[in-house]
């Protein structure tokens, strides 16, 4: 059989040796996953057709804009997990604690918590651009039978066991890691399945492509200035190109296929940076490391900081190796030019 051929749930039972620790709940968890993106996916689409665009009028923890399709998203997700009984366990960016999840018999047996961004980019769904999901799955921390604690959730990124993302847009792609490379499926809407059509992705060490919102280019510090600079000199292989949709999926999985790096900076407008690192920053962290990337604050490894709250922010450069490595030069000289 061509991988082409071969759907999500084939290739997910074909490699059940790479989860083990599981006794089918990796399976479980992904048709639960997938179950919910293609419902998801086809809101996503009939959007602009029937009542889904635009904000609810309320913000969510980050004090953030609702939007209809953040809440929804958020729902069906969230619904799916608990009414299959999976995970003990589940934190949204959406909502602002982690919801326990019981049983239908009152216990708390189910061993693994799920971490979400359920619509990531939402603001992009009233201009007709891509939008995606984002989620991470670690093996809980406290003893099974009893109700999950925050200590489960604030794990570093290396303890996670599954993450992956989901794109909505000319097609609706989903693509993960369970810590043996990335692999990549694409829905066929015709029958709703899931196909294998990109598999062991791996971005290139070098890339041409710098993502950023440069609008905040005045409120970045130093360091990150000087690597956009260095990225529009007239020079060797540059000055490179820019692009920036504003959704982390679209913008990582850009980049992961044709070589790259996504910048998101603190800023004087966010000391602490905007991206969430249990939401956003550890599961890309842990795909594009797993596709030979890398993935850092500027400093330090992002899948090595131990988060300490549940909405935790963090700056966040990701994408080709060499890249990220320049990143992290140039944060170092501008440092040391102060003393």
């Amino acid at each position: 059989m061509q991988d082409n051929n071969k759907t999500l749930g084939e290739f997910i039972i074909e490699n059940q040796k790479d989860f083990p620790y599981s006794s089918g709940e990796l399976s479980r968890i992904f048709n639960s996953i997938k179950l919910a993106a293609k419902v998801v996916s086809y809101k996503v689409n009939k959007a602009g057709l029937v009542d889904i665009i635009g904000g609810v009028g309320e913000k969510n923890v980050q004090g953030e804009d609702q939007q209809k399709l953040d809440v929804y998203a958020n729902e069906v997700f969230i619904q799916t997990l608990i009414n299959r009984e999976i995970v003990c366990g589940i934190a949204s960016e959406e909502n602002d604690d982690f919801i326990t999840v019981e049983g239908s018999d009152n216990s708390h047996n189910n061993k693994y918590v799920l971490l979400m961004d359920p619509l990531d980019g939402s603001s992009n769904i009233d201009v007709n651009a891509s939008v995606g999901t984002i989620f991470s799955v670690y093996r809980r921390i406290t003893p099974v039978g009893t109700p999950v604690t925050l200590e489960d959730f604030l794990q570093p990124g290396i303890n996670q066991v599954a993450a992956g993302y989901v794109i909505y847009g000319t097609s609706t792609m989903l693509v993960y890691t369970t810590g043996c490379g990335v692999n990549g499926f694409t829905l066929n809407p015709a029958i709703g399945t899931f196909y294998l059509s990109h598999p062991k992705m791996q971005v290139p060490v070098d890339g041409s492509i710098y993502s950023v919102n440069e609008g905040n280019y005045i409120h970045f510090p130093q360091g990150v200035k000087d690597y956009i600079k260095y990225c529009q000199m007239e020079e060797e292989d540059r000055p490179y190109t820019s692009r920036y949709i504003g959704s982390l999926a679209s913008d990582i999985h850009r980049n992961l296929i044709k070589g790259g790096v996504y910048l998101y900076p603190t800023s004087s407008k966010a000391v602490k940076g905007k991206l969430r690192l249990l939401y956003e920053c550890n599961p890309m962290a842990f795909i594009v490391e797993q596709a030979g990337g890398k993935a850092s604050d500027g400093v330090n490894r992002i899948l090595e900081i131990t988060p300490t709250e549940l909405h935790e922010r963090s700056a966040f450069f990701c994408g080709s190796i060499n890249m990220v490595n320049k990143i992290e030069d140039c944060m170092l000289q501008a440092k040391l030019s102060k003393y």
